[in-house]
């Protein structure tokens, strides 16, 4: 420990309450120099300031700490007894602050947990995922079923470190970044009657007059449908509401139920099962896909990494073919 054998004379806890880390700086930089002139010079600082300095070291640890001689700056028992703990102590404060911003992915073993909700596993999930895999093979993932106010919840709790989809409102200690803007469509049996009005999008109306199947993450009952049709004034009627798609295919192809889903989650399950896709009017607005983090890991190299991940996969060709 810094200055063990010192601690008698220096009561080491007591000095650390107000000392200037710099002091140690200029310190190595004696030792190194012995000279206040170069040492200035190496830091860029006049002599007058790094006299400044010793002469608040001198203070702090009631040592000379250097003489004056001809050849230069001698240093006292007291300075060549602490000067390797010193240039430990610079040591280990320079690799901590550099670790805060770099991160190396081809060798990182972090695990990392993210909150969206079951639409973008497809779009987003998939295509993330083999991407973490490729760039960070050492990496671990966890995908959580969470949208909105649940996922707000989960990154609360710490259970999940990014979230992505559509939010309402964020809390003060958040921070987002836009992903991605995506519209609304109806997804049905190909032989459901609002298909056939595929040249003029069905209206709200109409579209209200079935009922609907839901997917919502967290045992919640609305959707981001739900909320725009509140802003007018509106609501739907939800035959089922599902906390994920799979039986989402088989319930629309036997019946007239409806979905209103993000166009690529959509066109997926249109191509995939033989559903259909149909347009909403345009008033109906698009929904703004989010990247959303607590602040306090703003600058942490992992999670900045995972971020711009989940940024380019959003900007990417083939995710804007799938919008198509």
């Amino acid at each position: 420990m810094l200055f063990l054998n010192d601690i008698h004379k220096f009561n080491i806890f007591a000095m650390l309450d107000d000392f200037d880390l710099n002091l140690l700086i200029v310190f190595r930089t004696l030792m190194e120099e012995r000279s206040v002139t170069r040492a200035g010079i190496r830091l860029g600082r006049t002599q007058s300031a790094v006299s400044n300095s010793l002469r608040r070291l001198r203070s702090k640890l009631d040592d000379p700490l250097f003489i004056r001689s001809r050849n230069g700056l001698v240093p006292t028992p007291v300075s060549e007894r602490i000067a390797p703990e010193i240039v430990n102590i610079l040591a280990k404060t320079e690799e901590v602050v550099r670790a805060r911003s770099i991160f190396n992915p081809a060798s990182s073993t972090h695990h990392v947990s993210i909150g969206a909700p079951d639409r973008l596993s497809l779009p987003i999930m998939q295509p993330l995922l083999a991407r973490i895999m490729k760039a960070a093979p050492s990496m671990s993932v966890s995908v959580r079923t969470a949208d909105r106010e649940y996922a707000i919840e989960l990154l609360e709790a710490r259970e999940i470190d990014i979230g992505v989809g559509w939010f309402d409102d964020l809390p003060g200690n958040y921070r987002m970044s836009e992903a991605f803007t995506e519209d609304l469509v109806c997804l049905t049996a190909k032989a459901h009657p609002i298909t056939k009005k595929r040249d003029n999008p069905v209206s709200v109306d109409e579209i209200l007059t079935y009922r609907h199947v839901v997917v919502t993450s967290g045992g919640r009952k609305r959707a981001a449908f739900d909320s725009l049709l509140e802003r007018i004034g509106l609501r739907r009627d939800a035959y089922a509401t599902l906390s994920n798609f799979a039986l989402v295919p088989e319930m629309l192809r036997n019946s007239n139920l409806v979905g209103v889903f993000t166009r690529r989650t959509a066109q997926y399950y249109a191509t995939t099962f033989d559903l259909a896709v149909t347009p909403l009017p345009l008033d109906i607005a698009p929904i703004t896909h989010k990247i959303v983090w607590q602040t306090r890991f703003d600058n942490d190299g992992m999670h900045r990494w995972v971020r711009n991940q989940i940024a380019e996969v959003c900007s990417g060709a083939e995710f804007a073919k799938q919008g198509r």
